[in-house]
């Protein structure tokens, strides 16, 4: 597989490099920190895989990426930053994936497997597109309704027969695929592509068949037969039936406009309502990227949330989403800097070299690299 890598910062792309360096079947073709310079490649040269950063000096990363995707239909694009506000813009082009920086080799070597598989759904057809909060009534409008547990586990259930006891993994695999799409319709071949991808055709309609019935069979007992509706090879889940978490939880966050006396403690409820990534014990591929996309976004929300808390002086509560956020993305350098921030306006010095100690030793040892000149002066700040 040919890869390429774009981003104006140097040290990414030496870190990209010797990650890359050590993936079987990966050849690295082409460093650039320009748009034009890729784009010129692109033309005149083969390449499987880009990673992207979306934003490139004076250059618009989502700009490149359609010039790409102009150039070579096939190619696969990978969006790489630390701006969750560019999450939702960036899958107007159907990227493979979205990934925080710094990157780490077990997620990288996870994006590589997905793109030498395949793993990229092209437009074409009401079931190509994914949506995003706003697209279905996330309410529960309905007596009794079903409870979804998406954040950290997928537990599914209702007061009136307690867990819904799945009949086969692939009905319940459907169902949580079909809640990601937020009541939006699904075209039957987009499902028996992502569900069924290694099965042929006949079998996998055979197969699909069967995990609709057994999983309205599974929901009767719940009340809730009707709310997996189809028509004209189309298939979604009816949200006014539905209270699910990771959907409720979009919404608040994108209410949230910014954190003050009056919301705070909202913010503080909101964050903890963050129980963990989406589906974090179900191997969905299909699901990679709302995965990150949402991770992302609570990122967003627990940074300016930890930020307010310090400049509110409440140390011990800043200090325990910064530690959250760090335990999550270990490399990610705006949470370190919380993290460390935190530590320093406590006044604990012992706890402050520990960790810079510790987050030095981890970027030298897996990505080669030494803390950047702003963490340096951060930490020499409180010595």
């Amino acid at each position: 597989m040919r890869v390429l890598v774009v981003d104006d910062e140097p040290a990414m792309l030496l870190a990209m490099k010797r990650l890359l360096k050590n993936v079987e079947g990966v050849e690295l073709v082409g460093n650039f920190r320009s748009a034009q310079e890729a784009l010129e490649f692109v033309r005149n040269e083969e390449a499987d895989l880009v990673f992207l950063d979306i934003q490139i000096a004076e250059d618009n990363g989502l700009e490149l990426a359609r010039s790409l995707r102009a150039a070579r239909a096939d190619l696969d694009i990978v969006f790489t930053t630390s701006h969750a506000e560019y999450a939702i813009d960036a899958y107007d082009v159907y990227p493979l994936d979205f990934m925080v920086k710094p990157i780490s080799r077990t997620r990288l070597v996870q994006t590589i497997a997905r793109a030498a598989a395949g793993g990229r759904t092209l437009p074409g057809g009401s079931g190509s597109s994914v949506s995003f909060a706003g697209s279905g009534n996330a309410g529960v409008a309905a007596s009794p309704p079903l409870t979804v547990r998406g954040l950290g586990c997928f537990e599914v259930g209702s007061k009136q027969a307690g867990t819904v006891k799945w009949i086969s993994r692939k009905s319940m695999e459907l169902f949580a695929y079909l809640l990601m799409h937020r009541g939006r319709s699904v075209s039957r071949l987009r499902i028996l592509e992502d569900i069924f991808p290694d099965m042929p055709l006949k079998n996998a309609e055979l197969y699909l068949n069967t995990a609709v019935y057994q999983l309205r069979k599974a929901l009767s007992l719940h009340g809730a037969k009707e709310i997996v509706v189809t028509a004209q090879e189309q298939y979604r889940v009816d949200l006014d039936h539905a209270d699910v978490d990771f959907i409720r939880l979009e919404t608040d966050m994108a209410e949230l406009a910014e954190i003050n006396q009056e919301n705070a403690a909202a913010a503080i409820e909101l964050e903890r309502r963050f129980a963990g990534e989406l589906f974090e014990d179900k191997p969905f591929e299909w699901a990679a990227m709302e995965r990150e996309r949402l991770s992302l976004l609570y990122d967003s929300v627990a940074k300016r949330l930890a930020g307010w808390l310090l400049e509110e002086r409440r140390y011990s509560e800043a200090l325990v989403v910064a530690r959250r956020l760090v335990s999550r993305n270990e490399f990610e350098e705006e949470s370190n800097l919380l993290l460390l921030r935190t530590l320093g306006d406590m006044g604990d010095r012992q706890a402050l070299s520990h960790y810079y100690e510790h987050y030095t030793q981890l970027l030298l040892r897996e990505l080669g690299l030494a803390p950047s000149p702003e963490c340096a002066r951060l930490y020499e700040q409180y010595l």
